[in-house]
């Protein structure tokens, strides 16, 4: 029986002013007309019934994301307190099982952008194959395409079969040479998609995860808070899949972008003949490679390059497109009633 598990917190504060805690990236249309969070659900149809879909968010989020995904109330799983991708997935990944003991999970993001959906199902139920076949956590790589510093890289090991091989390390967002040494040796960026059955997954965090582990006893006893509240806060991939020895990975042959901030729109929207990505009412003279986004009132961008340009809820944000990955350090120097938004 296979289960998603579709993580969907976090406020998307990269793509400020668009984003706000009560309408946040997952819930933007920032790759098309509909929401990621939608695309994502839309791209498990017929891997994965809908009602065997879960979304870890967070109490804000979860009553417009039943409405919106059309999922029912039991299968939002409402985090008391943000931790990380590792205690939302383990507890996730618990409600599987519990409701299936034989339960296999695949976790992916609500925010990618995945152009092939149906080779991402070939690849994911590969990835599930892979898993329970093996006994493995089996990570999808995607080959890279460029040498991005802000994604982590996985360095394939000895070959399992055809198609999966294990884990001889993961690279954590290298500089710009070492990124192009990893692609050199044949490194694959980590996407993210996972495949597990729910039993290993378990038992690996059992033997790996001092984070979590001493606290499992209390998802048992159906203690969600008091699980939330003991646990420290850790990603999943640190802690969990770079101890572990049985991790595993598989190629994935389809389009993927983590879109994590403003710079990555011309990767995952269409571009004019000038390599501007545009949205809403725009009007260019002379401009080349430029995110330009407006919500309301036109914008005239004349003469310029390489920059951010957006205009919602009554802020307007004009930085270097190089900036973008800095854009929440820049928010926390700007004062409350600049930055915040309801």
């Amino acid at each position: 029986m296979i289960w998603a598990v579709i993580l969907a917190g976090g406020s998307g504060s990269r793509f400020w002013p668009l984003s706000t805690p009560s309408n946040p990236k997952q819930l933007l249309p920032l790759t098309g007309s509909e929401s990621t969070a939608e695309q994502a659900v839309s791209r498990l149809e017929g891997l994965v019934p809908r009602e065997r879909i879960l979304i870890v968010t967070g109490p804000a989020l979860a009553d417009r994301l039943i409405r919106v995904l059309d999922l029912p109330r039991e299968n939002v799983l409402v985090e008391p307190r943000a931790a990380s991708t590792g205690p939302a997935l383990v507890w996730a990944t618990f409600e599987a099982q519990r409701r299936d003991p034989a339960a296999q999970v695949l976790s992916l993001h609500a925010d990618w952008a995945i152009r092939e959906a149906d080779s991402f199902r070939h690849t994911a139920a590969q990835a599930l194959s892979t898993a329970l076949r093996h006994k493995r956590l089996v990570t999808v790589g995607i080959v890279p395409t460029r040498p991005e510093t802000g994604f982590g890289y996985i360095v394939p090991g000895k070959s399992l079969d055809e198609s999966a091989r294990t884990v001889s390390r993961f690279a954590e967002k290298p500089d710009a040479a070492t990124a192009l040494d990893l692609m050199a040796s044949g490194a694959l960026w980590n996407s993210g998609l996972f495949a597990w059955s729910a039993g290993v997954l378990l038992d690996e965090v059992r033997r790996h995860t001092d984070e979590i582990a001493p606290h499992l006893a209390l998802l048992q006893h159906g203690d969600v808070a008091g699980f939330f509240a003991a646990v420290t806060a850790v990603s999943i991939d640190v802690g969990l899949l770079e101890r572990s020895a049985a991790v595993a990975v598989v190629p994935g042959r389809f389009t993927w972008d983590d879109v994590g901030t403003w710079d990555a729109l011309p990767r995952v929207r269409p571009r004019d003949a000038h390599g501007n990505a545009v949205v809403g009412p725009v009007y260019l003279l002379d401009t080349d490679d430029c995110v330009v986004w407006s919500n309301g009132d036109p914008i005239v961008v004349s003469g310029v390059k390489d920059l951010v340009i957006v205009h919602a809820h009554g802020r307007i944000l004009v930085m270097p497109r190089r900036q973008a990955a800095d854009l929440k350090t820049i928010l926390d120097r700007l004062p409350p009633e600049i930055r915040d938004l309801p």
